[in-house]
């Protein structure tokens, strides 16, 4: 069923339903200008002046509902923030054009109450764990391919979760989207006997776990995935190996404070020289030993351990996925 979000362009790129169609209403700057008007002259004022600003985009609107969706399709669904004036004005202009159109009670803001109790609630998850390199994300992804029951974080944030996790990926959405997209996924999984996760500090990259989930997330049972050190090395290597060598020495600079000075130097040289092994091993001193206190702060939640070193990614997914 086709749904349409009728709030302005910039409210929609903060965060939208999934799926939705953006067809505002108003522009940016006249909803600015109305919602001036009604704190500083009066809500009648205000109602007249949207009145007017859509009374001049009724065509134009319609045209557009008709170049997306097609007349034999089910009910158009609409909603606005609150599920009031706009998404009653559009609906009214719809029906009136000959659609069959469903208004959202509640609207938006009513939408986002239950992406967060979705993030918030109680779900059976089973958290993957393991050093910096251990092919934590490829080993989740390939348990998906298999039908596996995995809320993939590092993809819904386009983030890889460390300070290098922007290289080669897509811009990051909104906090708000990442939750809207996050939530869905949820939902597809409520039946799941256990949900799979990776063991994600709070953030990632710009995204912040909401702190409800992040609790369960801390109490999960954790499975964790080991490989040896140089396998974890050739596989950094191969994730970062088409970044540019600027891209790679920039990062290592921004957690010089974090590596140590000398430490980040010696690992730009690397790169420079196109060492890239030498220059992950570097990051790896400082990321294992970080690591490693976080999952020894967690040792009685550790459930499993699971050798991968010599498997591939898509034998370690079949091994997990069997675990009782």
């Amino acid at each position: 069923m086709p749904v349409l979000d009728v709030r302005s362009p910039a409210e929609f790129a903060q965060g939208h339903v999934p799926g939705a169609y953006s067809v505002p209403l108003f522009s940016d700057r006249e909803r600015a200008e109305i919602g001036t008007v009604y704190k500083q002259q009066s809500p009648a004022k205000a109602v007249r002046l949207g009145l007017t600003y859509a009374g001049q985009r009724m065509g134009e609107l319609v045209a557009e509902v008709d170049a997306l969706v097609k007349r034999d399709h089910s009910p158009l669904e609409v909603y606005c923030w609150r599920g009031g004036q706009r998404s009653g004005s559009v609906a009214w202009l719809l029906g009136t054009a000959g659609y069959s159109v469903q208004r959202w009670e509640g609207g938006y803001k009513a939408y986002r109450q239950r992406v967060l109790s979705e993030w918030g609630s109680p779900r059976p998850y089973v958290v993957l764990a393991g050093l910096t390199g251990a092919g934590k994300t490829e080993v989740l992804r390939a348990m998906a391919e298999l039908g596996g029951p995995v809320l993939d974080l590092e993809g819904l944030a386009h983030h890889k979760g460390s300070a290098f996790g922007q290289i080669g990926e897509l811009p990051q959405p909104t906090n708000e989207q990442f939750e809207n997209h996050g939530a869905q996924c949820l939902e597809v999984l409520s039946d799941a006997p256990r949900i799979w996760i990776e063991d994600e500090s709070r953030s990632i990259g710009r995204i912040w776990l909401q702190q409800s989930f992040f609790a369960h997330k801390k109490s999960a049972p954790v499975v964790l995935l080991e490989r040896s050190l140089e396998e974890r090395i050739q596989r950094l290597v191969a994730a970062y190996g088409e970044a540019t060598r600027t891209e790679l020495a920039e990062t290592f600079m921004r957690i010089s404070k974090r590596l140590g000075d000398q430490n980040a130097r010696e690992a730009v040289g690397h790169v420079e020289q196109g060492n890239l092994a030498d220059a992950a091993r570097i990051a790896l001193h400082y990321y294992d030993r970080t690591y490693a206190e976080s999952v020894a702060a967690r040792a009685t939640h550790v459930a499993e351990r699971i050798d991968g070193s010599g498997l591939s990614d898509a034998e370690v997914a079949k091994l997990i996925l069997s675990l009782p």
